[in-house]
């Protein structure tokens, strides 16, 4: 027998292909693989891939998943699934060890130990055993750990090509695992801990609202109390199966809601106010109703809070939503509502990146023009506690690359907290396209009224509602505290 010839699969983490040769897969075929003869491909156990495996496999067993569930159970952390480790043996015969034209004919595995996120697995494939009269081959398989430590072995048997074979390498799509729910806790952790607010709720007609303040007032966000036409709240809440003992409902006609929930804000101590189902021009109508209202000292603007998948940071977007062509003095007042919130959300000095079309000046273009401006407002300090630049085009304020290969001067460029869009149209626009293209979580508040205000929309998931809640309970949370000390 000769001696034993080791392969060594290239099969890279991450699927990126960084050497020439890697460009093709070839095999070897049934003759060419000698008794002995054996192949090894060595890949780290990562978070994303017991994800990808629970996805695929459809098992979603909480010692996978689950970490509270984890720390209670027989490991006392989260284990890969025992069958990732099989698919790395599939991975070399199908590859290169047979390679392709290999035909899987049976396999068998014992599984000795656990696998934990972080473990380096070596896996070995042997040439135990040919038969010429159907070109099976039979191989030893086995996975040590990086302590050298036996987790897994088995027996494969395949039907092994015949022919040489060489095609281009086919590269797998590029897939990224959505962290959805982990920003969506994320997000709600900034008022972890704070007592809920004092919600007026005006008009919650739908179930996506009764849904939505029900599930803020258990995550302990908001004390709801429901303003508009009760037999119709109590008829959807029936018929959603919702339940809504120990809430406070007060019986208005819906036309009287928005300015029964503002009154009660205004001059009964509740400390938050929810749109419902109100059109939002009657809604807001009722806010800034004179002394009626809930004006405060400064211009009243929205303010969506955003985590996008791409983005390493919570940040703000505004005005999407209220203010449809503000003079230069009411957009100072929209930038500092937004620095004053993203101080309240704990960033010492906001990064303001005023966005238009380019960073090049240009005396034709008015955000060019406003952008100037506003600069030397903040230099002359009307605006205060942020950091502002501008004009800077989109890419310019979220991507460092983009930041260094313009070459830009800029201590916002890259690393932006605050977004502000030059109009309303272009913020709505960038808001849709975060949430339907990017997959970002959003979350919406009116800022410099007298108590922190959500605005919601038919379309408006669960989540977003949920999340404006949490914000309104940290801003509610920071007045108080404003107003003791």
């Amino acid at each position: 027998m000769s001696a034993r010839r080791f392969v060594q699969v290239k099969l890279n983490q991450g699927n990126c292909m960084d050497h020439p040769s890697e460009a093709f897969i070839q095999n070897r075929t049934f003759d060419e693989i000698e008794v002995g003869d054996f192949a090894q491909l060595v890949r780290t156990l990562r978070t994303e891939d017991i994800q990808l495996f629970a996805v695929i496999s459809g098992d979603i067993n909480p010692t996978h998943l689950d970490l509270e569930f984890a720390h209670s159970g027989q490991f006392r952390e989260i284990v890969g699934h025992s069958l990732w480790g099989g698919t790395l043996i599939s991975a070399i015969l199908g590859t290169e060890f047979p390679g392709p034209g290999t035909v899987y004919v049976s396999q068998s595995f014992n599984f000795q130990r656990p696998v934990t996120v972080g473990d380096i697995l070596t896996i070995t494939v042997t040439c135990r055993e040919k038969y010429e009269h159907n070109h099976h081959i039979v191989f030893d398989c086995k996975a040590v750990n990086q302590s050298g430590v036996k987790v897994m072995d088995g027996i494969a048997e395949v039907s092994a090509p015949t022919e040489k074979i060489r095609r281009p390498r086919v590269l797998p799509p590029e897939i990224r695992i959505s962290d959805r729910e982990e920003r969506f806790h994320r997000l709600l952790s900034l008022s972890a801990n704070l007592p809920p607010v004092l919600t007026a709720i005006a008009c919650p007609g739908d179930a996506d609202s009764l849904r939505s303040l029900l599930q803020a007032a258990e995550a302990g966000l908001i004390v709801p109390i429901l303003i508009g036409p009760e037999r119709h709240i109590r008829s959807v809440a029936g018929k959603e199966e919702l339940s809504l003992k120990g809430l406070r409902i007060i019986n208005v006609e819906s036309e009287r809601a928005a300015e029964a929930a503002v009154s009660l804000c205004r001059d009964e101590g509740v400390e938050a106010l929810v749109q419902g189902t109100i059109p939002l021009d009657q809604f807001m109508r009722a806010v800034l109703s004179g002394t009626d209202g809930l004006r405060g000292a400064r211009r009243i603007s929205h303010a969506f809070l955003a985590s996008a998948p791409a983005y390493p940071k919570p940040f703000l977007l505004t005005d999407a939503v209220l203010n449809i062509a503000p003079t230069l003095e009411e957009k100072a007042d929209i930038i500092q509502n937004a620095i004053d919130l993203s101080r309240i959300m704990g960033v010492a000095e906001p990064k303001v990146a005023l966005l238009a079309a380019t960073e090049v000046p240009n005396p034709k273009m008015h955000a060019v023009r406003e952008a100037a401006a506003l600069c030397e407002l903040a230099a002359n300090g009307q605006l205060r506690n942020g950091l502002l630049d501008g004009p800077l085009a989109f890419d310019s304020a979220v991507s460092p690359r983009v930041a260094r290969i313009k070459e830009l001067r800029s201590r916002v460029a890259g690393e932006a907290d605050i977004l502000v869009a030059p109009n309303i149209e272009a913020a709505n626009m960038i808001a849709r396209q975060f949430e339907h293209f990017s997959g970002a979580l959003l979350g919406g508040i009116v800022l410099g009224a007298k108590v922190p205000i959500v605005l919601t929309e038919r379309t408006y998931t669960v989540q977003a509602r949920t999340i404006s809640c949490a914000i309104a309970q940290l801003i509610n949370h920071h007045n108080k505290e404003a107003s003791h000390s």
